[in-house]
């Protein structure tokens, strides 16, 4: 028979032994749980924020979370700022991921009047995806407007140039200080853009819309020439090589010259 202090040290080594077991299989489960996840930081409050409350920077901190349990709805540490100065629409207790659709818009504030400078006006004309570069054109954006029309003297379709260099107000209810990570996503779509032109081009606009389609090409902002006395493109010009290769000509000439002369 064991005598002394022996049985209680085997136990207390039994007892070790088993934690220590215990504990190896507890971190192994975590280390299977987290197998396969990919951690992505999010944006976190630090503190409880009660609804109504403007956030501020030392309200929020970010937190590292598995990839798949994040959506587009989750604000990254990339656009902490955009929420920055916004007010919270529900309340928060300290660790909960921010969400954009926790937060108000500013839109309601917003007037277009302001942003349009006098002598100017604002006219919105029908811009869908497939006219409005694939939905690539933004507000401050410079564009040049293509119409199509019949030609009333052939009665042949042709497509001329109506306006250049016009800078974009607004696509849909979205300005150029419109913070398009509080909206939703669908909201974010438009089917209309507003450009800032002078009243003539204006009646322009406007008349060209009853008349035909209308194309929106997007310019570089730095880029301010204009073409003038440019000749329409009838059905007939798609058929004749000439203009075509004209173009093709100075289309390559720009491209050098942007390369620095060098050919490739």
């Amino acid at each position: 028979m064991l005598k002394g202090k022996t049985p209680l040290i085997i136990g207390v080594v039994l007892g070790l032994a088993a934690f220590v077991i215990g504990w190896s299989g507890l971190q192994r489960e975590r280390v299977n749980l987290r197998k396969g996840y990919n951690l992505v930081p999010v944006v976190v409050a630090t503190v409880d924020v009660s609804e109504g409350t403007v956030i501020t920077m030392d309200m929020v901190s970010q937190r590292s979370i598995p990839e798949q349990f994040i959506t587009s709805s989750v604000v990254k540490p990339d656009s902490a700022s955009y929420v920055i100065g916004q007010k919270v629409m529900v309340s928060l207790q300290a660790g909960d991921p921010l969400l954009w659709s926790q937060f108000e818009t500013s839109r309601a504030a917003e007037r277009l009047t302001t942003k349009v400078v006098k002598k100017m006006r604002a006219v919105t004309i029908d811009a869908r995806a497939s006219s409005a570069v694939g939905g690539w054109v933004r507000p401050n954006d410079h564009i040049d407007v293509i119409g199509t029309f019949k030609d009333p003297d052939t009665n042949q379709q042709v497509a001329l140039t109506l306006l250049q260099n016009v800078v974009v107000l607004a696509t849909g209810k979205i300005t150029g200080n419109t913070n398009i990570n509080l909206m939703p996503e669908g909201e974010r779509t438009y089917g209309n853009v507003t450009l800032m032109v002078v009243p003539e081009e204006g009646e322009i606009l406007t008349l060209a819309q009853e008349l035909g389609a209308l194309t929106l090409a997007l310019r570089n902002e730095d880029d301010l020439d204009t073409i003038n006395n440019r000749l329409p493109t009838s059905v007939r010009t798609l058929f004749d090589g000439e203009r075509r290769s004209i173009h093709a000509n100075e289309r390559l000439r720009i491209i050098e010259v942007l390369r620095g002369g060098k050919k490739e």
